[in-house]
């Protein structure tokens, strides 16, 4: 494939990706045609709507709890809604993607803003943010394969970066008179939407870049959608010349079954480096036990936790927000129960700070 035809690949995926939020896409939309194995079929399949997921779980009852018509969409794949109990809706993988009628209480949801790590002023060009020394992340999509309620990025404006084909190439521009930028990260939406054509073509044009070394990319499909880590993926990420990071998200340790392990382990022995994120979150991973079991099951997939993050406080999510003083007692029972490697940082992002701000428990 030729240098130009690669770039028109991007570029047409740019156009094309970046409004594929939650509002105005459906999941085959986001999808495309181009055949990537199963992966593509499931999204296409997902549960779309808060009635359908309270009728796949036997939860009808609890209809006038859920916002019917949120501004942020339900989107929910199959292989995580399998892990969800029927019949539970305090299950803590539901209450991650369920709707529910708080995210529109205003009370609730007073403290809460559209963009709480500062991700507008971040934006070097359309699409690229640089908050942090040598390191700059690229938004390659607005497209996600699940649509987490906490998500610090419901109410980012994706639509602005459409239909233009120039994006890619001001980033690709800004990176090369930047030579301090040694790491880019893939962020989005998910980078792992892409399918594996626009995805190698994006890497190949950023390979481009010669002074970056490292690709980082940040993604929750291998556990909610694992078929998407399939083997023209991991050719890819073996490929390639840099040195590869993926920073997985997982919150609770039902997510990673047997199939996310088996997942995980093939990135591991592809040579890729594993680490995990968590959000902390009310009603969902805000207990000792929880975390703690999370950490052993992440090791099991050879994942390391890396960051335990405060929520974001975005406008919608407040309900999940867990007090600061209980999120330090928490990283202290893990680090007397837990070796050291096993206990991730307690961090919050604070717009305008140069670095993740660590949450003393000293």
């Amino acid at each position: 494939m030729t240098s130009s035809s690669k770039f028109s690949i991007i570029t047409e995926n740019i156009s094309s990706l970046y409004s594929a939020d939650a509002d105005d896409n459906s999941a085959a939309e986001i999808t495309g045609n181009n055949g990537d194995g199963g992966w593509k079929k499931e999204l296409a399949n997902a549960t779309t709507s808060a009635g359908q997921l309270l009728k796949k779980l036997q939860l009808e009852r609890y209809s006038e709890q859920i916002d019917k018509v949120p501004d942020f969409r339900c989107l929910v794949t199959d292989s995580y809604l399998r892990k969800i109990t029927a019949g539970d809706i305090d299950d803590p993988l539901l209450r991650q993607v369920l709707p529910l009628a708080e995210e529109n209480d205003r009370e609730i949801q007073l403290s809460g803003i559209t963009d709480p790590v500062g991700d507008i002023d971040a934006g070097v060009t359309r699409g690229l943010l640089q908050k942090y020394h040598g390191r700059a992340l690229l938004i390659s999509t607005g497209a996600c394969a699940i649509h987490c309620r906490y998500c610090f990025r419901r109410l980012y404006p994706y639509q602005q970066l459409a239909n233009n084909s120039s994006v890619l190439a001001e980033t690709l521009s800004y990176l090369k008179h930047h030579a301090d930028i040694d790491e880019i990260i893939l962020s989005g939406g998910d980078p792992l939407v892409l399918d594996n054509e626009k995805l190698a073509a994006l890497i190949d044009e950023l390979e481009g870049v010669p002074q970056i070394q490292t690709l980082r990319i940040h993604t929750r499909l291998p556990v909610v959608l694992p078929a998407r880590i399939d083997k023209p993926l991991l050719r890819i990420l073996q490929d390639t010349r840099f040195q590869v990071v993926m920073v997985i998200h997982a919150n609770h340790a039902r997510e990673l079954g047997e199939e996310e392990y088996h997942k995980l382990h093939q990135l591991a022995e592809s040579g890729i480096t594993l680490l995990n994120q968590s959000v902390l979150l009310k009603g969902v991973n805000d207990d000792i036990e929880t975390l703690s079991d999370l950490s052993k099951r992440l090791f099991q997939c050879r994942t390391l936790p890396y960051y335990l993050h405060l929520l974001d406080p975005v406008k919608g999510a407040m309900h999940f927000q867990v007090e600061k003083k209980t999120a330090i007692g928490l990283i202290e029972q893990m680090t007397i129960q837990l070796p050291g490697y096993l206990v991730p940082k307690l961090v919050q992002e604070i717009t305008g700070m140069k670095s993740k701000t660590a949450i003393s428990h000293i």
